[in-house]
């Protein structure tokens, strides 16, 4: 157990499925007390009973992160509640609708790029105040689209948010430094999540059709997905004191599947 994790308080948005889950849980059984932000999401609730099993406290608050006004509310009551808040895992994100740039409306673009991007902003933004006393670590889930990989037909909104999370959290990263808060982009490759239910791909997707050939088993690494528990042991290590040199720093866990790419 990282002994220096305990009573800390995290705030995870995006927590109640896949990574975010996984690392709720991950944190919690270092004695982590965990905020879930998520959008009227049931499985939170479960996420919740979980990490109170586990000894720790969680509480959960629903808010739209695209509005500035409701995330900087969802942590004011993580404030109210607990006193203090030591880490931040802007992890919440959608993959949006899936078409080619002719055919995305703009609105689609809007909403992917509010929620993941603008989202992010929102999440780091209304933290700052609370974590300049003692410091702390910020987590950025962005990913390996949008950073090494541009081959993800239709993701043109997506990959661009993703992108944009990079510079952002390197941009924080500086900014923050004189007031120890570290800030780190994790960049996981193919998960097995259900992110997947929340994408929508339109008809006019088939028309992009560039034949890509990927050498024999295209993910090097005993050829198969991340688990959302590989991922969640990263989270850990950058919340921890063990990793209390690293800032500014993007991570890719992939498996090296993105170098193939």
């Amino acid at each position: 157990m990282h002994h220096h994790l305990n009573g800390k308080v995290a705030i995870i948005t995006g927590g109640s499925s896949g990574i975010g889950r996984a690392s709720a849980i991950d944190l919690a059984k270092e004695g982590v007390k965990v905020c879930l932000i998520d959008i009227k999401e049931d499985k939170a609730k479960d996420v919740k009973a979980e990490i109170e099993a586990l000894g720790s406290e969680a509480m959960i608050v629903d808010a739209d992160l695209s509005d500035a006004n409701r995330v900087k509310n969802a942590i004011q009551q993580v404030i109210d509640q607990w006193g203090k808040l030591d880490i931040i895992f802007a992890n919440g994100g959608i993959n949006g609708v899936l078409a080619p740039i002719e055919d995305l409306e703009p609105e689609d673009w809007d909403k992917t790029i509010n929620t993941n991007l603008k989202g992010t902003f929102h999440t780091v933004k209304y933290a700052i105040p609370y974590m300049k006393e003692s410091g702390g670590s910020i987590i950025i889930t962005s990913s390996v689209n949008g950073n090494r990989i541009f081959s993800s037909f239709g993701m043109s909104a997506y990959s661009t948010s993703k992108a944009g999370q990079m510079a952002f959290g390197k941009m924080a990263a500086l900014e923050l430094a004189q007031y120890k808060i570290r800030v780190n982009i994790i960049c996981p490759g193919a998960i097995k999540t259900n992110i997947g239910e929340n994408t929508e791909k339109t008809p006019e997707l088939d028309k992009i059709n560039i034949p890509v050939k990927f050498p024999e088993g295209d993910k090097p690494l005993d050829s198969r997905p991340g688990k959302p528990e590989e991922i969640a042991q990263l989270v850990t290590f950058l919340a921890s004191d063990l990793s209390s040199h690293i800032t500014g720093t993007e991570l890719f866990i992939d498996g090296a599947e993105s170098l193939l790419k």
